[in-house]
């Protein structure tokens, strides 16, 4: 049963990841009725490395583009100054992450501030996407400077709220900025590998690597899960993008807000 649990926590963070939906909100909701058996402490390192396979699908789908090893030293230079925008675009959740994490832990990741955090976004799309006629002027990553990462950092540092959503924040924000749509979730897709790599990371230190054989176990089949399915997300987020806008999901957020309240209200 438990790794039956863990598969449907992978699917979730698979798919959430991704979607402008919040992947940290979702998982913390879905342990209101999936019941992973352990401490409260290894359920919260569950949710944040069960990432890593996100990550991993990114790295596997793009890895044309991020192989920082290439024989072309044209091809290596424009891949290096990409990194380096990453990078940079790292900073600003990096430092304040660190600074807050516990202040995170204990008392953002609650139902009513993630429905808070949903409701809010939810009509932030659609303000933005229906209202807003912003002129698109980056086409490529190449055209992206590192003033523009560090402002796109900014957006992504807002995610740290738990069902704010990391890609949601980075896309829109990208867009906000006047980047393509598809060359916003490509760079939103790049940030994700070492904000998502340090946040792992950190928890897996603060654990102490403290885990008995079967947690290892189910820590390692979420993550797989997690990258089958962001696999198959992230290809279908990049085609949905070319030619749709994000209102559907600042509806399905309002909903899912409201749901919420009322669940958590009533019972």
């Amino acid at each position: 049963m438990e790794f039956i649990k863990v598969a449907l926590l992978g699917i979730i963070q698979g798919i959430t990841e991704w979607l402008p939906i919040s992947s940290t909100g979702h998982l913390i909701l879905a342990d209101e009725f999936i019941h992973l058996t352990g401490s409260d402490e290894f359920k919260y390192l569950f949710n944040v490395v069960v990432q890593l396979g996100s990550i991993l699908a990114v790295v596997v789908l793009y890895w044309s583009t991020l192989n920082p090893f290439k024989r072309d030293k044209s091809e290596r230079m424009v891949c290096l100054r990409l990194w380096a925008k990453v990078l940079v675009a790292s900073i600003p959740a990096a430092i304040v992450g660190l600074m807050l994490d516990d202040i995170v832990d204990e008392h953002l990741s609650v139902w009513y501030v993630i429905a808070a955090a949903l409701f809010i976004y939810g009509v932030l799309y659609i303000i933005i996407e229906k209202k807003l006629k912003i002129k698109v002027r980056i086409r490529d990553t190449e055209s992206v400077s590192y003033m523009d990462a560090l402002k796109l950092g900014v957006f992504q540092m807002l995610a740290l709220i738990p069902g704010t959503s990391r890609s949601g924040s980075t896309i829109l924000g990208g867009m906000l900025l006047g980047f393509d749509r598809t060359v916003a979730a490509q760079f939103s897709f790049f940030m994700a590998i070492p904000v998502m790599a340090g946040a792992s990371l950190l928890r897996l230190l603060k654990s102490g690597l403290a885990l008995t054989g079967q947690e290892w176990a189910l820590l390692v089949f979420g993550t797989f899960v997690s990258f089958l399915v962001s696999l198959v997300v992230i290809r279908k987020l990049v085609s949905f993008v070319k030619s749709h806008d994000f209102s559907p999901f600042g509806v399905y957020r309002i909903i899912l807000s409201l749901l919420i309240v009322i669940y958590f209200l009533a019972f």
